[in-house]
């Protein structure tokens, strides 16, 4: 029994070499294997050739396409900024040309200034005399003329005066009429020399004291009609406004009471304090500009004075400017920005200030070309007169956009939009 399983056992191990043998030379054998997939000599070149030609297409091939890609971005830079516009169009959109010119143009150097009353042109109205206001015959901002009454005072100070008047007047009469009869005596040989003399002397007296009483009365801007009685008028010394008042019915009033204060507004000055390093530049009769940004208003003028002093406060010597104001526009207490022209200086290449937009915080302009517009960075200097002067990025003679180029601004905003989505 035993050998029997021994047997069995052997058999086992020869089977289990034999398929082993089998499948190690089923593996390692070629003699099957290669022929059919033997590559000869002369297909190997060729399908190295294909590979490496198949490789180089492919590169070729990426190549292109980057080649492509970098054509495409190139021509992407190339339209950026430019707009198509056709010559209806720009007319249809408002959009206006001007041509970048050479311009003299001046530095100027600005200042914080305020409007003022001319002070040669206002006058401060008191009573000369003391009394009661009985009327009050203007209002504040009222236009008066020269002449016309302000407001009447009651005034003792006044009837005492017009009082003294009429005596003088009688006084003076009476002398006459006893000059007259002395002088007939005399000639008649009826009176002595000296009595004529003493009436003359009378005579000249009274004149004198008549003379003076209305001195007196012309002094306090009291009238000469005795039948005022005690009426004191306050009247316009020009033409002007009335810009204070400071009377009311019933108030009792003197000699240094500011009763109201009149200024000539078809003129003011515009006053500003310079410091001593820019005083060379402010001189007197040199061009300004004044501008009010609260009223969007404008106007030019020339300095009328520089101060010799300085203040004691601010260390700055005071100028001023004397401006029409026919409309009364410039109020006095208005605060303004003074540009005196400094120096003038021949820009190369300037542009009305509407040309000039700023895109991605830069200045530009749109440069006119035969499709439409070109959007063009510039590099800006001075300002004056409506005008910027171009440092750098544009050349005298070119056309840009004016008036309305901010249309063109707004239409390449809407392209950028789009383009980013």
């Amino acid at each position: 029994m035993s050998k029997k399983r021994t047997m069995a056992a052997g058999l086992m191990v020869v089977a289990v070499i034999g398929v082993g043998s089998m499948a190690l030379s089923n593996a390692t054998s070629p003699s099957q294997s290669e022929p059919a997939h033997k590559e000869t000599p002369s297909q190997k070149p060729t399908a190295e050739h294909g590979d490496e030609h198949g490789d180089e297409q492919d590169d070729h091939g990426h190549g292109s396409q980057a080649h492509g890609d970098e054509g495409k971005e190139g021509g992407h830079e190339e339209e950026e900024g430019h707009l198509e516009l056709t010559a209806e169009q720009v007319a249809a959109a408002g959009i206006e040309i001007a041509q970048a010119a050479p311009r003299l143009m001046s530095t100027a150097v600005s200042f914080p200034g305020e409007i003022r009353f001319d002070e040669d042109r206002t006058s401060h109205i008191v009573p000369r005399v003391s009394g009661v206001v009985e009327a009050v015959k203007v209002e504040l901002g009222q236009a008066v003329k020269k002449g016309q009454v302000l407001a009447v005072i009651a005034s003792q100070q006044v009837s005492d005066q017009r009082s003294e008047l009429s005596a003088a007047q009688r006084r003076v009469e009476l002398a006459r009429l006893t000059l007259q009869r002395e002088k007939t005596l005399w000639v008649d040989k009826i009176s002595a020399e000296q009595d004529y003399l003493l009436a003359r002397q009378a005579s000249q007296e009274a004149d004198i004291h008549l003379a003076n009483v209305r001195q007196k009365l012309s002094a306090i801007g009291a009238g000469h009609n005795l039948g005022a009685g005690n009426r004191y008028e306050l009247v316009a010394p020009f033409d002007s406004v009335v810009v204070e008042k400071h009377l009311g019915i019933g108030e009792v009033v003197g000699e240094a009471t500011n009763a109201f204060t009149l200024s000539d507004l078809s003129r003011v000055w515009a006053t500003f304090g310079v410091t001593p390093k820019d005083l060379s530049r402010v001189v007197a009769g040199r061009a300004v500009k004044v501008t009010a940004p609260d009223l969007d208003a404008e106007v030019e003028g020339k300095i009328g004075y520089v101060g010799s002093l300085l203040g004691e406060q601010t260390r700055t010597a005071t100028v001023r400017v004397t401006l029409p104001n026919p409309q009364g526009a410039w109020r006095p207490g208005l605060f303004v920005a003074i540009d005196v022209m400094a120096d003038q200086v021949n820009a190369p290449v300037t542009v009305p200030e509407s040309a000039v937009q700023t895109v991605e915080d830069k200045p530009s302009v749109f440069v006119r070309n035969a499709e439409g517009f070109q959007l063009q960075p510039v590099k800006v200097g001075r300002r004056a007169g409506g005008h910027v002067e171009v440092t750098e990025g544009l050349a005298a003679g070119a056309q840009v956009a004016a008036a309305g180029s901010f249309i063109l601004k707004s239409e390449l905003g809407k392209g950028s939009a789009a383009h980013a989505h």
